[in-house]
């Protein structure tokens, strides 16, 4: 992809502040922090958006990368999205939403192009926001709550100990699918990474 096309705008979906930081909800603030390092970029606060931003290449030369972490919480990240990607004239097909998904089993990746937000408060702030649903979504699955624990209540609780052990290894898998859409495409990176 070259850069006529503009850069590609990846958020990731989490709350602000140390005491979410761990929390599952937060797997997109994760994949947005380890992108960053990736590229050798730091995340500040944008002068247009509550949201903190930081932005760099993808390889040298590479397509140009707007890596978006709301600072508005999740129900309301749609705001600040849509105010960037106005901003960095980005277009819908190349939003990038990392978020956690309730619906897949943990540490399972998926990547979709629009769709429904599945009961999802920050893609459907972002559904809203940007007048559609055609952006691209990498979902990380957490699972279900364990017994009658509310969904609410799960997400916004810290990843178990178990699962903290292979988080760093999924987090950089999904830092790896979310930049084979960058580079290759959404089909081949379902193709990629669907099977696992």
């Amino acid at each position: 992809m070259t850069d006529e096309a503009g850069p590609w705008l990846v958020v990731g979906l989490g709350n602000p502040g140390r005491e979410y930081a761990g929390n599952r909800h937060n797997v997109g603030f994760m994949v947005a922090d380890l992108l960053a390092g990736r590229v050798g970029a730091k995340f500040g606060r944008h002068r247009r958006a509550m949201a903190e931003v930081a932005e760099g290449r993808l390889g040298f030369g590479g397509p140009r990368l707007v890596l978006v972490k709301p600072l508005t919480y999740m129900n309301l990240s749609g705001g600040p999205v849509a105010s960037l990607a106005q901003f960095y004239k980005v277009v819908p097909g190349q939003v990038i939403a990392v978020h956690d998904e309730l619906d897949i089993g943990y540490g399972q990746l998926r990547v979709k192009c629009g769709g429904g937000e599945g009961g999802h408060n920050g893609l459907r702030s972002m559904s809203k926001s940007l007048g559609t649903k055609d952006y691209v979504r990498v979902r990380f699955g957490i699972g279900r709550p364990p017994g009658r624990q509310d969904p609410a209540d799960y997400v916004l609780s810290d990843f178990a100990a178990v699962e903290r052990k292979e988080l760093e290894f999924l987090v950089d898998r999904a830092a790896d699918v979310v930049e084979s859409v960058i580079t290759r495409g959404v089909e081949p990176t379902q193709n990629l990474y669907h099977g696992g």
